[in-house]
């Protein structure tokens, strides 16, 4: 592979961002267990406040598991006309610096700062002044990474959270990730470093001395991507136009499952996950599709297509379990489960429609 150029790529990852807003715009929530989404036995948490972390509390979790593990935990509905408003105010501040932002959800993007509008050298002082106008204009904490390609950038921005940044320097960032354990790779899911322990691969030194054939072999389409990772190679662009024609989010188990209602909930977080990223694009779609791969490597899936998109997480959820419950029994044990949204549009989200009809693919 070839060194990528040396670029000066910041990522931004505001801090617990919905649930800061909550707590900025009502202070009897500040210092509070909080966390945003729905307390009924289907929700899912969308975002949790620091306080809430300390108890193990996170995104994509569902409702009743957060409030098993934080019994004061305080449930706040979304306002993510609200979000939106803040993002947009954020991306403005980006818009400042630089025409090449490539925003990930509400709450982080990636700015390619290589030649930026304001002249500056020092990516470090770019990041610095972002930081400082977004809390003067919207009154809350963002963190920052600094690196030569986005994937340290990314690693970076986790570094000294909340309220902190960190670099990458072109020099460092090979032992970077030598050093580092790849189950806290992004991109690396909790089942991907199963896989990789399983076959002896612990740490970025271990990922590096296994050759490409080998990561393609084990891993597929993914084996280039963490052959580069390894030697602290990324050469993807900031792409500040990206056009998707579907969003899904897909899961391994460490474990196979053969229960329907344990793999009803595992569809939760999947659900989660896409619907948090369109939200961030005020999009909806109007087929879901889940995928079932099984013990066997054999796989199927199921869609459906709606009249009006998705109106929410709960609906994509209910029609999601609609569809898995079709294909059980299961032939054999079910080792991933996929959940995917198609037939995007920016039409107003029909949350006031009546029920469409669906029909199956």
């Amino acid at each position: 592979m070839n060194s990528a150029p040396v670029r000066k790529i910041i990522h931004v990852d505001m801090d617990a961002f919905y649930a800061s807003v909550e707590q900025r715009d009502n202070p009897d929530l500040r210092g509070r267990p909080l966390a945003v989404g729905g307390s009924a036995a289907r929700g899912v948490v969308a975002a949790a406040s620091y306080e809430a972390r300390t108890f193990g509390v996170h995104s994509a979790m569902p409702s009743v598991t957060a409030k098993r593990k934080c019994p004061d935990l305080i449930f706040v509905p979304p306002r993510f006309d609200v979000y939106r408003q803040v993002s947009q105010q954020i991306r403005e501040i980006f818009a400042e610096y630089t025409p090449l932002i490539e925003p990930l959800s509400l709450d982080e993007a990636y700015l390619d700062v290589t030649e930026n509008l304001k002249g500056m050298e020092i990516a470090t002082e770019i990041a610095l002044e972002i930081r400082a106008k977004i809390k003067a204009v919207t009154g809350l904490n963002a963190s920052a990474g600094i690196s030569y390609n986005k994937f340290l950038a990314k690693m970076a921005s986790d570094l000294n959270k909340p309220n902190g940044q960190a670099v990458i320097t072109p020099k460092n960032g090979p032992g970077f990730v030598e050093a580092l354990p790849v189950k806290k790779f992004h991109g690396v899911g909790p089942a991907t470093a199963e896989r990789m322990k399983r076959h002896g691969i612990e740490t970025g030194l271990d990922l590096k001395t296994k050759s490409l054939a080998f990561l393609q072999q084990h891993f597929g389409k993914s084996g280039l991507y963490f052959y580069g990772i390894a030697r602290g190679i990324d050469e993807r662009q900031v792409r500040p136009d990206r056009i998707r024609k579907s969003v899904g989010a897909e899961d391994t188990f460490v474990e196979d499952i053969d229960d329907l209602e344990r793999a009803t909930l595992e569809l939760q977080p999947l659900a989660a996950k896409v619907w948090r990223y369109c939200e961030a694009q005020d999009i909806s779609g109007k087929t879901v599709t889940v995928k079932i791969k099984y013990s066997d490597f054999t796989q199927a899936t199921r869609s459906r297509t709606a009249v009006q998109p998705v109106a929410n997480v709960s609906e994509m959820i209910d029609i999601a379990s609609v569809l898995l419950a079709t294909v059980y029994p299961f032939k054999r044990p079910v080792r991933l489960l996929g959940l995917t949204l198609s037939s995007l549009t920016n039409d107003q989200f029909a949350r006031d429609a009546e029920q469409p009809q669906l029909d199956l693919d």
